[in-house]
């Protein structure tokens, strides 16, 4: 039979692919060659602008604000001081006052004249400037970031006082998700080139402000930096009372959430209640994004010595992961000398790392750790003497005498930590035998607890159901179907949002 031996579609594109080229001129293959040029900073920033007055236009739309900061974020490393002054020139109506303002905190960080910097920048013309107070406020927000990152302090802190009295003056709620970080910028120059104490009046104050006009981001960003202000002169009580008595938004923020957590964690853990602390402190550690790096290890030191605190041991595999194995490796030796119930060992680890323990401000806590390292140490006697003498405990265990553990014993045995007895005329400690707890009730009724709460939570809910009547299945298909398209369409807006605040790092 006769084939056709005209070439199939994809041989004759695969032809078409081979024969083009040839067959273009010189001029189009330069062109085609020619990689796109990449788009300055002034015009993403300007591309921001024009985002956030989609916000202003859709009447404070979350989603187009959290994209201008994510895309903001993404060029901060390439801000200098000629591109940030640009920016603010072509963005910024001429009749601004603040544009003069932040022109000249610019010339500050370049070491020239206010009139020169940014001036020989080109291909501007088509940046149309925008007169709206929120893009004022994201200018500010840019100007005081490279500020930060140039580490002009004095220039930084000036900026941040004009940049929240600006704020001020306005009560807009497309502002709220600006101002809350201008807010957080404001708190983190003090923190690095000034006093956190000096700030706190005005973080109060704009806390009084943000509650009257229901700013809810406003608030929450407001309540974690004056717990982080107490918490950093360790005025545990104060924190305490205002986190007591403040309402705290329906609609939180995981970024603030998981700051809260964390704060109220650390507040927990001093005042003893290391169950809570733990449940804190965790929750905080699962819900913190991957890309807030530092923000992990910190909570990470912290449920390692509450855990430890509370007579758990972490698992080796925690404390040694790639990336933070160098940063825990203080921890990683508590941690072994608690196992192992040493006390000269985490006598030692103390005395060796304390400064990285005051600077991670757990060195309080770690001298609680000396207790559960002697209980450790007794245990581990109890465990393999039946009987033992005092002296031969107190040299064991580091003890100074045997008059202290002698009372360390004592206490042991009546928290029920140890089961023996004490001798005190021969000064011998006669361990009891370690009784066979199968024998007992004891597995039975911890199995009879089980089942009870799997039948509880079975038949709660079974009378949790609800059936719909037979003559509605219809419309409830409907809706289900209706829903299923809402929920859909706003995946989109609700993945913008999560990226925005995954990106920006200083933010943890």
């Amino acid at each position: 039979r006769m084939r056709d031996k005209s070439p199939r579609p994809r041989d004759r594109a695969r032809v078409i692919m081979t024969v083009e080229p040839a067959a273009m001129d010189v001029d189009t293959i330069t062109a085609t060659t020619d990689a796109p040029s990449r788009e300055d900073v002034p015009h993403i920033l300007a591309r921001c602008v024009g985002n956030i007055e989609k916000g202003v236009s859709a009447k404070g739309e979350a989603r187009f604000v959290a994209r201008a900061l994510r895309e903001t974020a993404l060029v901060r490393k390439e801000f200098t001081s000629d591109t940030v002054a640009a920016f603010v020139r072509a963005s910024t109506p001429a009749t601004s006052g603040a544009r003069e303002a932040l022109v000249a905190r610019c010339a500050q960080v370049s070491g020239v004249k206010a009139s020169d910097v940014g001036a020989s920048a080109e291909g501007l013309d088509d940046i149309t400037p925008c007169a709206l107070p929120e893009a004022e406020v994201y200018a500010y927000l840019v100007v005081l970031m490279h500020l930060i990152d140039s580490d002009a302090g004095e220039a930084a802190l000036a900026c941040a006082a004009e940049a929240v009295d600006r704020i001020k003056h306005f009560n807009r709620r497309t502002m709220d998700v600006l101002a809350a970080r201008v807010y957080f910028y404001y708190s983190l120059v003090h923190e690095r080139f000034g006093s956190l104490e000096d700030a706190r009046s005005t973080l109060l104050a704009l806390y009084r402000t943000a509650a009257l006009r229901l700013d809810e981001i406003g608030q929450e960003t407001l309540v974690n930096l004056l717990l982080r202000n107490y918490l950093h002169y360790n005025l545990y009580d104060q924190a305490e009372k205002l986190r007591s008595r403040v309402t705290l938004p329906q609609s939180r923020s995981i970024q603030q959430q998981c700051r809260y957590l964390y704060y109220l964690g650390r507040i927990r853990a001093v005042q003893l209640e290391y169950s809570e602390a733990k449940e804190c402190l965790t929750q905080a550690y699962q819900k913190a994004p991957t890309s807030a790096k530092g923000f992990r290890l910190e909570l990470l030191k912290w449920i390692t010595i509450v855990r430890m605190l509370l007579g758990e041991i972490p698992e080796r595999n925690e404390l040694t992961q790639p990336e933070m194995r160098v940063a825990l490796a203080p921890y990683f030796a508590l941690v072994q000398a608690v196992r192992l119930g040493d006390l000269a060992a985490f006598q030692a680890a103390s005395e060796t790392h304390g400064a990285t323990f005051d600077a991670d401000k757990l060195m309080n806590l770690i001298t609680r750790l000396r207790a559960n390292v002697i209980r450790t140490g007794l245990t581990r006697i109890n465990t393999a003497y039946s009987k033992i003498s005092l002296a031969d405990v107190a040299e064991k265990l580091g003890l100074p005498s045997v008059e202290d553990a002698e009372s360390v014993v004592a206490k042991a045995i009546r928290d029920g930590n140890v089961d023996a007895v004490i001798d005190h005329s021969a000064s011998v400690m006669y361990s009891k035998e370690t009784t066979d707890v199968y024998s007992t009730q004891e597995p039975q009724n911890a199995f009879h607890v089980r089942i009870a709460f799997c039948l509880d939570t079975h038949n709660e809910a079974v009378k949790a159901m609800r059936y719909p009547p037979k003559d509605k299945k219809s419309d409830t298909k409907d809706a289900a179907r209706g829903s299923r398209i809402d929920n859909d369409s706003g995946i989109d807006d609700l993945d913008d949002l999560l990226d925005g605040m995954e990106d920006d790092g200083d933010f943890f």
